[in-house]
Protein backbone atom coordinates (compact mmCIF):
# COMPACT_ATOMS: atom_id res chain seq x y z
CA UNK A 1 0.00 0.00 0.00
CA UNK A 2 2.63 2.20 0.36
CA UNK A 3 4.08 1.56 -2.20
CA UNK A 4 1.07 2.45 -4.40
CA UNK A 5 0.64 5.49 -2.11
CA UNK A 6 4.38 7.03 -2.85
CA UNK A 7 4.41 6.21 -6.42
CA UNK A 8 0.35 7.90 -6.70
CA UNK A 9 2.37 10.70 -4.89
CA UNK A 10 5.09 10.66 -7.66
CA UNK A 11 2.84 10.76 -10.48
CA UNK A 12 1.05 13.92 -9.14
CA UNK A 13 3.88 16.09 -8.53
CA UNK A 14 5.44 15.14 -11.52
CA UNK A 15 2.03 16.59 -13.13
CA UNK A 16 1.30 19.40 -10.77
CA UNK A 17 5.37 20.54 -12.22
CA UNK A 18 4.69 20.17 -15.95
CA UNK A 19 7.04 17.50 -16.37
CA UNK A 20 3.81 15.14 -17.44
CA UNK A 21 4.25 17.36 -20.64
CA UNK A 22 7.37 18.16 -23.17
CA UNK A 23 7.68 19.45 -25.97
CA UNK A 24 8.02 16.96 -29.38
CA UNK A 25 11.36 16.70 -31.14
CA UNK A 26 11.31 18.46 -34.46
CA UNK A 27 13.57 17.14 -37.02
CA UNK A 28 16.61 19.29 -37.80
CA UNK A 29 16.23 19.85 -41.00
CA UNK A 30 13.07 20.54 -41.19
CA UNK A 31 13.65 23.47 -38.31
CA UNK A 32 16.72 24.61 -40.36
CA UNK A 33 13.80 25.59 -43.02
CA UNK A 34 12.03 27.90 -40.58
CA UNK A 35 14.85 29.52 -39.71
CA UNK A 36 14.82 33.31 -41.31
CA UNK A 37 11.87 33.15 -42.35
CA UNK A 38 10.56 36.50 -40.62
CA UNK A 39 10.02 35.11 -37.12
CA UNK A 40 12.24 34.44 -34.25
CA UNK A 41 12.96 30.55 -33.86
CA UNK A 42 13.94 29.27 -30.13
CA UNK A 43 16.04 26.06 -30.64
CA UNK A 44 15.76 23.81 -26.97
CA UNK A 45 18.80 21.50 -27.50
CA UNK A 46 18.99 18.25 -25.50
CA UNK A 47 18.17 14.48 -24.79
CA UNK A 48 14.94 12.63 -23.61
CA UNK A 49 17.44 11.20 -21.05
CA UNK A 50 18.82 14.46 -19.75
CA UNK A 51 16.64 15.30 -16.51
CA UNK A 52 17.21 19.37 -17.34
CA UNK A 53 16.45 19.31 -20.91
CA UNK A 54 12.99 17.47 -19.66
CA UNK A 55 12.49 20.48 -16.77
CA UNK A 56 12.81 23.02 -19.90
CA UNK A 57 10.82 20.72 -22.26
CA UNK A 58 7.95 20.92 -19.30
CA UNK A 59 8.44 25.00 -19.45
CA UNK A 60 8.56 25.59 -23.23
CA UNK A 61 5.63 22.65 -23.54
CA UNK A 62 3.90 25.18 -21.20
CA UNK A 63 4.67 28.15 -23.26
CA UNK A 64 3.72 26.41 -26.57
CA UNK A 65 0.12 25.90 -25.31
CA UNK A 66 -0.30 29.09 -24.40
CA UNK A 67 1.12 30.56 -27.05
CA UNK A 68 1.38 27.93 -30.40
CA UNK A 69 2.03 30.38 -32.61
CA UNK A 70 5.94 31.10 -31.08
CA UNK A 71 8.61 29.38 -33.48
CA UNK A 72 9.82 26.92 -30.39
CA UNK A 73 11.65 23.86 -31.46
CA UNK A 74 12.98 20.43 -29.79
CA UNK A 75 16.38 19.07 -30.81
CA UNK A 76 17.10 15.92 -29.74
CA UNK A 77 20.80 15.92 -30.06
CA UNK A 78 21.08 11.84 -28.88
CA UNK A 79 18.85 11.10 -32.16
CA UNK A 80 20.62 13.43 -34.33
CA UNK A 81 24.39 14.17 -33.56
CA UNK A 82 24.81 15.95 -36.94
CA UNK A 83 22.73 18.75 -35.88
CA UNK A 84 24.63 18.65 -32.69
CA UNK A 85 28.08 19.28 -34.51
CA UNK A 86 26.42 21.79 -36.73
CA UNK A 87 25.37 24.08 -33.44
CA UNK A 88 28.15 23.75 -31.91
CA UNK A 89 26.92 22.03 -28.90
CA UNK A 90 28.84 21.69 -25.78
CA UNK A 91 26.66 20.67 -22.90
CA UNK A 92 23.01 20.17 -22.93
CA UNK A 93 20.16 22.02 -22.10
CA UNK A 94 21.29 24.43 -24.92
CA UNK A 95 19.03 27.10 -25.68
CA UNK A 96 19.83 28.82 -28.92
CA UNK A 97 17.45 31.81 -30.26
CA UNK A 98 17.53 33.32 -33.88
CA UNK A 99 16.04 36.66 -35.13
CA UNK A 100 13.94 37.06 -37.79
CA UNK A 101 16.50 37.44 -40.13
CA UNK A 102 17.79 33.75 -39.01
CA UNK A 103 21.27 35.25 -37.09
CA UNK A 104 21.89 33.93 -33.74
CA UNK A 105 21.22 36.24 -31.64
CA UNK A 106 21.03 34.21 -28.13
CA UNK A 107 22.44 31.28 -26.65
CA UNK A 108 22.66 29.51 -23.46
CA UNK A 109 23.95 26.57 -21.29
CA UNK A 110 21.61 25.15 -18.40
CA UNK A 111 18.25 25.60 -16.91
CA UNK A 112 16.26 28.85 -17.38
CA UNK A 113 13.38 29.45 -14.47
CA UNK A 114 10.01 30.70 -16.03
CA UNK A 115 10.98 34.31 -15.47
CA UNK A 116 13.67 34.10 -17.45
CA UNK A 117 12.13 32.51 -20.50
CA UNK A 118 9.62 35.19 -20.24
CA UNK A 119 11.82 38.25 -20.58
CA UNK A 120 13.57 36.38 -23.48
CA UNK A 121 10.28 36.29 -25.25
CA UNK A 122 8.99 39.72 -24.64
CA UNK A 123 13.10 40.72 -25.74
CA UNK A 124 13.57 38.93 -29.16
CA UNK A 125 10.02 40.02 -29.94
CA UNK A 126 8.62 36.07 -30.11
Amino acid sequence: MKFLLTLFLMFFTLEAFGEGHTLKESPYKQVQQNIGKGKPCFLEVGAESCHSCKVMGSRLYAITQKHPEYNIHFINVQKEREAASRLGIMMIPTQIIYDKEGKEVYRHIGLLSEDELAKLLVTYAF
